[in-house]
């Protein structure tokens, strides 16, 4: 193999560049990236980024003394992949041809459809998302996120710090229900209230109002929210479009093993746009946490290496994090399917917890708010085999 194009330049794909070299890979490894900016860490997007308690340096994933050996194609978006010719097309009319492909493209966040144009609005993945956020947050006045989930709960916990005031509205009528279940996503999403911050359920967004500026969220049920700012966090989709007629099978991302080899030999998916098969829950899925884009490139990776050749491992069940308000969340498994959860250290009034999600008597999940030694041992214990 004498060429692997790492297609997509976040941390999934410098993972992945990272695993080559450190697998032995010696020959020519281009990434490509759609942003102008080197590999960045965006889980501070939304927290110290945002609330401008650390500048763009310090988000940098790149080690200072870090020599990955790699030709960086920045700023040049992927339009399709010949496996033919074994060429990535880029925008620019440049084509790449490489023995080996990892695809690494990620999610781009969902938009509010009519609102292009409207000053104000705002949805946060990028740096330049980030950046023009931060400068609309420094206006003050109010803030209208829409979208219940960990982004939008971060930027609200950011906001209320700031001294903005803070509105969440969310469709369904318990915020987090779906990577927490209705009865946890109800206590964490608590934390809104706790801290005065207005929280909306089971209401949907019917538009926005203003002409040049936005100046009001209108909801279904007709009321009419004020806002100087929103921000539209209502989940992503993945950045696949540029491989359809590849012949890489596409069911919501690049749908791949549990390895991340994909329907065509010397492709692989990684990150966010990966739909992996997931052994503990005998589906696919995609995930979408800064874990998983940093820990599974390497099997995808021993798999292009191998050509194919390598017995897939057992992943560790997905862990994430978030922090909000002052509170530390923690959680790894899977909560749907369990049929029951249990808080077994601390008390969900105090907002310090640890409660254990099971199955038929066995531990799918753990979820720790504000108990970070005690889950931490607890996720040693829960997931023993580490791929």
């Amino acid at each position: 193999m004498r060429t692997v194009a790492v297609v997509g330049a976040s941390l999934a794909g410098l993972s992945a560049a990272r695993s080559l070299r450190k697998r032995g890979y010696d020959g020519r490894l281009v990434v490509v990236g759609a942003e102008l900016h080197r590999p960045y860490d965006r889980p501070p997007l939304s927290k110290e980024f945002l609330a401008g308690a650390i500048g763009e340096g310090e988000l940098a994933l790149e080690r200072d003394d870090e020599e990955l050996r790699a030709e960086w194609v920045l700023g040049a978006r992927a339009t399709g992949l010949d496996r033919t010719e074994r060429a990535v097309r880029l925008a620019d009319g440049r084509e790449i041809r490489a023995d080996g492909v990892v695809i690494a493209t990620g999610a781009a966040a969902r938009t509010l459809p009519g609102t292009e144009g409207l000053a104000g609005v705002h949805v946060l993945r990028t740096l330049d998302d980030a950046r023009a956020l931060r400068d609309d947050l420094a206006r003050g006045g109010r803030l209208v996120v829409i979208g219940g989930g960990f982004i939008g709960a971060e930027v609200a916990s950011t906001a209320y710090a700031l001294g903005l005031d803070v509105t969440v509205v969310e469709a369904a009528p318990t915020p987090l229900a779906g990577p927490l279940g209705e009865a946890m996503g109800r206590v964490v999403s608590a934390l809104h209230t706790d801290h005065g911050v207005r929280l909306l359920c089971g209401v949907g967004v019917k538009g926005l109002g203003g002409e040049r500026r936005v100046d009001a969220v209108l909801l279904e049920d007709g009321r009419s929210i004020p806002a100087d700012t929103v921000v539209v966090g209502v989940g992503a989709r993945p950045c696949v479009e540029w491989l359809e007629g590849s012949g890489v099978a596409l069911d919501n991302g690049v749908k791949c093993g549990v390895d991340g080899r994909t329907s065509v030999a010397g492709v692989v998916a990684v990150g966010d746009c990966a739909n992996w098969y997931d052994p503990h829950t005998g589906a696919h899925r995609r995930v979408e946490h800064w874990t998983g884009a940093l820990e599974r490139p390497d099997a995808a990776v021993a798999v292009l290496l191998a050509h194919g050749a390598t017995e897939p491992g057992v992943p560790r069940p997905p862990y994430f994090w978030s922090d909000q308000y002052g509170v530390k969340i923690q959680f790894v498994g899977h909560a749907a399917g369990a049929d029951s959860v249990t808080v077994e250290e601390g008390s969900t009034d105090d907002r310090s917890f640890l409660a254990v999600y099971r199955r038929a008597g066995r531990p799918v999940a753990v979820l720790g708010m504000n108990q970070p030694r005690l889950f931490t041992r607890r996720r040693k214990q829960f997931a023993p085999a580490a791929s």
